[in-house]
């Protein structure tokens, strides 16, 4: 008989995500992820100027912020056919980059490394040893023996006290970590290091967009004039500091990331098995000739589709067809206008709120019936994975060159088949990998904004449509982008100067959504089936595959608290001015 196991919330991620799994004979049978979040922002820019948009989208989530304004910039360019200047073009690729090697480098040691590292388990360990693991795998200056020791009585501390606290709630002790004490100790000192560094790397936004977080952006480029000699503008100083900060992202990743990622991996060789999907899509990004080139090689991220895990073909995206990109309600809490089982294209979507779940508090969803908020959006019919794992299969298929060499490095040095990819370590390992590649293009593109300036080109906007009076009556854009998460888009319809449709397509509702009519899984509940489970009132298994998705169901906005009640209700968006 199957026993039905409920992990809510799934701690460690952006957001609120339910799971419900079905475990036979230690394996899982059956999975369904719900979230009890709730989407609004659709709603609340309709009627708006579609210049102003992109302020209130970019709360769609308090980390990715920079990419959901650049995406929403880039739809309402899109519909009134606004090419960027390339300063502006470079300047967002940097806050996207910087973005990334961030998001990465948090997410992996501050919301997925405890998933393999037992930070108790360090106290054991040898610091002498612990240091002689350190500069076997990296160059990073901090690791003496006595560097790791103070870091060791510290934990101590923590533990003895009985508040382990940033440290606790985890796994400690559980049969499936099976990294040695001195690793252990390694991973929790870069822990500690990464919270220092993060807080780095996020001025190259407040430098470009004056604030972090929700820096500004501008429908036509960026809002930040170039002046080398003036104080009040983007100075050689600035530029200067900007340059030093992605030369310490770019060590911080080479040197201690991706040194600790492959030394863990190299202990969990199995889970090059577990949990795998079989369907990837990418939309492109980092553009070096303009976003709105259509030669996929110009293109940093290249962009297209891999079907059935097969790497020999890369189908091409099409996704203006109003029948190639659908979004499903069938199993989610809203309601479509005709018939409630077929698909809708974004750009005639609606977000149509009706909740009919359980009441709260509640034991089982009722999975019979519709069980969460995210919504299902799907390719051609087919569910598509989306994220680092996507980009680095699409990139490889593609045979740029930057890929190959960093997968097949991978590859040898764990000494693991290429099959190895198409699952939970492929995920987590490809992360990783592209933020080692993203760290080296900032450089890139900072170089090339540089250079620009050197030549006498100082443009940061087009300014030429930005009167409402020069747009068409009616114009509809959609704004692509590739996410820490994965493919983002923004779609648009503009009527009469304002906004008459929005939808956001963001990379965990390709991922986390339910169900589709068909009765296709889409990624997270496919990925957990076969999964082994040691102990099911420790489930760890399940939060390895989740958090190696990096999950963020935070693309939502609360309406409503544990006990089912309406928290705030805006029912005349006339009234809200902010």
């Amino acid at each position: 008989m199957a026993e039905r196991i409920v992990v809510d919330p799934i701690t460690r991620i952006e957001g609120h995500l339910r799971a419900e799994v079905e475990i036979t004979d230690g394996t899982i049978k059956e999975a369904f992820l719900s979230s009890t979040m709730v989407r609004g922002l659709e709603n609340i820019v309709k009627g708006r100027n579609p210049k102003d948009v992109w302020a209130f989208v970019q709360r769609t989530c308090g980390v990715c912020t920079t990419i959901h304004a650049t995406t929403s910039v880039r739809a309402v360019e899109d519909a009134l056919g606004i090419k960027v200047p390339p300063n502006a073009e470079m300047v967002r690729n940097i806050m996207t980059g910087a973005l990334y090697i961030h998001d990465h480098v948090v997410h992996f040691y501050h919301l997925h490394a405890f998933d393999w590292v037992d930070v108790v388990s360090g106290l054991s360990a040898d610091p002498v040893k612990t240091s002689q693991l350190a500069q076997s795998i990296s160059n990073w200056p901090k690791s003496s023996p006595g560097y790791f020791s103070d870091l060791q009585k510290r934990l101590k501390k923590f533990v003895e006290s009985g508040q382990l606290g940033i440290f606790a709630n985890g796994y400690w002790g559980h049969p499936a970590m099976k990294l040695p004490p001195e690793a252990n100790l390694m991973a929790t000192a870069h822990y500690l290091e990464a919270l220092e560094w993060q807080k780095e790397i996020v001025k190259v936004h407040a430098i470009f967009g004056g604030k972090n977080p929700h820096p500004n952006y501008l429908v036509g480029g960026m809002a930040c004039a170039i002046n080398i000699d003036d104080a009040s503008g983007l100075n050689a100083e600035r530029l200067a500091m900007v340059q030093k900060l992605l030369i310490q992202g770019k060590e911080f990743v080479e040197q201690v990331y991706i040194p600790d990622v492959l030394a863990i991996a190299g202990f969990y060789k199995d889970w090059g098995a577990i949990g795998g999907f079989h369907n990837f899509m990418s939309f492109g990004d980092f553009p070096m000739q303009g976003y709105n080139n259509t030669d996929n090689n110009t293109f940093k991220f290249p962009s297209g589709v891999i079907l059935n895990k097969d790497l020999t073909k890369v189908h091409d995206l099409d996704l203006r067809n109003l029948k190639t990109v659908e979004e499903y309600v069938n199993n989610s809490w809203y309601d479509y206008s005709g018939d409630g089982n077929a698909g809708k294209h974004p750009w005639s979507g609606e977000t149509n709120i009706h909740y009919t779940g359980p009441k709260p508090p509640y034991t089982h969803l009722d999975v019979n019936q519709k069980y969460s908020y995210i919504k299902t959006p799907r390719w051609k019919g087919q569910a598509m994975e989306v994220g680092p794992l996507a980009r680095t299969l699409i990139g490889y298929a593609s045979g740029r060159p930057e890929y190959k060499e960093i997968v097949d490095a991978t590859l040898s040095k764990l000494q693991v088949p290429a099959a190895a990819l198409f699952s939970t370590l492929g995920r987590t390992a490809a992360r990783a990998l592209e933020t080692q590649l993203v760290a080296g293009w900032n450089l890139e593109f900072f170089d090339t904004l540089i250079n620009n300036i050197k030549n006498g080109d100082t443009r940061m906007a087009n300014m030429d449509k930005w009167e409402t009076s020069s747009w068409p009556s009616e114009a509809k854009g959609v704004g692509l982008a590739e996410a820490p998460r994965g493919a983002l888009s923004h779609w648009i319809v503009i009527k009469d100067g304002k906004t008459e449709n929005y939808q956001q397509v963001v990379p965990s509702t390709w991922n986390a959504s339910p169900r589709d009519p068909k009765g296709q899984r889409s990624p997270y509940e496919s990925a957990l089936l076969d999964t082994p489970v040691a102990n099911s009132e420790l489930p760890l298994e399940i939060i390895r595959t989740i958090h190696s998705f990096d999950p963020c169901i935070a693309c939502a906005v609360h309406l409503y608290d544990e006990n089912g009640n309406i928290i705030n209700q805006v029912n005349d968006i006339s009234v809200c001015n902010v």
